[in-house]
């Protein structure tokens, strides 16, 4: 659309508050609000880009001089529509629903990032106790914490104290008899009735309130375990229970503040913290009830341009969140949001929006701030890919990886690291078609990305760098793909034998523990990961014959299919190797060589 097509769009819209949507066909190029819908479209075609509602919390990237961005953006729409609302903030709500559900290209997005570890208790008839970044639904989860090797020896001292298990689903109800980590001392065993519910519920709850403060809960087995064990003369045991001791005090110290600082007497606060580091903002909620932090989240926001204050951040954030998650009593922010707009919304609907200046709140507010920071030396990694291979950035590093079975269930995937942190919301895969040359295969899958990046169907940002798992073969077959569709994006290879990266013109053999390397690794070991996932789940769900086979179950055959790669080398195989596969015994063995 020219300028004058937008004027006369607005021409005949309402003066009515609303939603407005710029579209190209059937794709939404970007979301906005106003007070006025036909004032502030008609905004779109003066030479500040729209002006007309400067608190606007979405368009502060937008406003003041007229980008090139918006430019290209009412350049590409060709049709503008819009919803009209009673009440603004009705239209705040109605925005943000729609920026979710369509991740516009040109507006400010909230992308989940989980980077800080929690712990968590699951909610199994008997609780498992683990260290992660994205639990389960109806877990009882503590944190966040930011130093994880603090956590798991705080961990590892819950389990050796009160035996509460530490495995898999997968492992736990495969056992016939207790694991080794009931033999030293880490689990009570209540997959094989070693301990009776109650006891182990009972001491679930202990762990529940040593995380809740009963700090001696924790600290006082340990300290007599240590006694103990130097009266006994076992020095190296009482140093390791020392050591326990020590970052058990050391953890407690550090959580106890954040623990107490949410009024008690509020059912749930939500503290709100920013980071402007790096290339993208972010954003930490820390969550608390009945004065204990029970949650935390951390969040990106995806924005067309630099965004250099927190208010607008928070103008940006908070009604996009809000739209989808329950409101709290009390928001804590660091500062105000941008627009009065939010203000009277929370208002209207009971919430307290309190920034503190000093006091208990102001400390949560602190922490929830050094949540939000991304690890520096994360950043650091791609600051170091980008200028080892002379690149501009290497930010957003995207890994590719294809996996099959000597040609069949052929699959790809397509993983995205920002800032060296993985960025799982934005992860594809695809499937392939049958056939056993990894150089064409690899094409095929990046032809797919580029495919779907020119044509607009894949609404991610553009990568920095494209890393792909192999050598010199698959990093030509992509490049070849790259140059086809005149795609300009860099790609260099990572092969596991060697850890040599392939570029184009010359091969990097970087140190062991160069820290960039390390990056590469990650990526491309996710990308595999990735793959094989998908992989092992489309040939698992294929019918073989060893499903006919007594003994083989679902685990089995995978065990089986892994070690030998197909049904052929199965039958080729020998009764003595069929038998190095966990779970064939020799009656199994038998069966197999007289049914395959």
């Amino acid at each position: 659309m020219d300028a004058e097509a937008v004027r006369q769009r607005a021409n005949d819209l309402p003066t009515e508050p609303g939603v407005y949507q710029f579209l190209d066909g059937d794709r939404v190029l970007y979301v906005g609000k106003a007070v006025d819908l036909r004032s502030r479209v008609r905004s779109y075609t003066d030479h500040r880009g729209g002006d007309a509602d400067t608190n606007r919390p979405n368009d502060d990237v937008l406003n003041g001089p007229r980008s090139k961005r918006i430019r290209q953006m009412v350049s590409r729409a060709e049709e503008i529509d819009v919803a009209v609302t009673e009440t603004e903030s009705q239209a705040l709500l109605l925005e943000a629903n729609l920026i979710k559900r369509h991740r516009p290209r040109y507006n400010v997005r909230l992308k989940d990032d989980k980077s800080y570890p929690l712990v968590e208790l699951t909610a199994h008839t008997f609780p498992q106790i683990r260290v992660s970044r994205d639990p389960n639904s109806g877990s009882t989860v503590f944190g966040p914490f930011t130093d994880r090797g603090q956590v798991e020896t705080v961990v590892k001292s819950l389990r050796e104290v009160y035996g509460v298990r530490g495995c898999s689903d997968h492992k736990y109800d495969s056992r016939d008899r207790p694991c080794l980590d009931h033999d030293i001392g880490l689990c009570s065993a209540p997959c094989t009735n070693e301990i009776d519910h109650k006891q182990y519920i009972s001491d679930i709850e202990a762990v529940e309130r040593f995380f809740r403060g009963e700090t001696g809960l924790l600290t006082d087995p340990l300290r007599r375990q240590m006694d103990t064990a130097a009266q006994d003369e076992r020095f190296e045991r009482a140093a390791n229970l020392r050591d326990m001791l020590s970052a058990v005090e050391s953890f407690q110290a550090t959580s106890a503040s954040a623990v107490s600082t949410a009024a008690s007497e509020r059912q749930r606060t939500d503290v709100i913290g920013v980071s402007l580091a790096g290339n993208a903002p972010t954003v930490a909620v820390l969550r608390a009830e009945r004065g204990q932090l029970v949650g935390r989240e951390q969040h990106t926001l995806d924005a067309p341009e630099t965004i250099t204050d927190p208010a607008a951040v928070l103008g940006a954030f908070l009604p996009q969140y809000y739209a989808s998650t329950e409101l709290p009593e009390v928001i804590l922010c660091p500062e105000h949001p941008a627009g009065d707009d939010i203000a009277s919304w929370l208002d209207g609907v009971g919430v307290e929006l309190r920034v503190p200046g000093a006091g208990r709140e102001a400390t949560l507010v602190d922490l929830a701030i050094k949540n939000a920071s991304r690890p520096e030396r994360e950043r650091n990694e791609s600051v170091a890919v980008a200028s080892a291979l002379g690149l501009d950035s290497a930010t957003r590093i995207e890994g590719f990886d294809v996996s099959h079975t000597q040609g069949t269930n052929v699959v790809g995937s397509n993983v995205v690291f920002v800032d060296g942190t993985p960025e799982k919301r934005d992860y594809r895969r695809r499937k392939l078609p049958e056939q056993n040359d990894d150089y064409d295969n690899m094409h095929k899958l990046v032809s797919w990305r580029v495919t779907r990046a020119i044509e607009g169907r894949d609404d991610r940002p553009e990568p920095d760098l494209l890393l792909i798992d192999g050598g010199r073969g698959q990093l030509d077959a992509t490049r070849d793909a790259l140059r086809s569709a005149d795609w300009q994006v860099p790609a260099i290879a990572l092969a596991k034998a060697e850890e040599r990266v392939v570029t184009a013109d010359r091969t990097y053999n970087w140190s062991g523990d160069d820290p960039k390397l390390h990056l590469l690794q990650r990526v491309r070991d996710e990308a595999h990961r990735f793959a094989v996932q998908y992989h092992e789940t489309l040939r698992d769900d294929v019918s073989t014959p060893l499903d006919e086979v007594a003994g083989v179950g679902p685990e089995t055959r995978t065990r089986l299919l892994r070690r030998f790669g197909s049904i052929d080398t199965i039958r080729e195989a020998s009764m003595t190797e069929l038998q190095t596969v966990d779970g064939v015994g020799e009656m199994t063995a038998i069966r197999l060589d007289e049914q395959i």
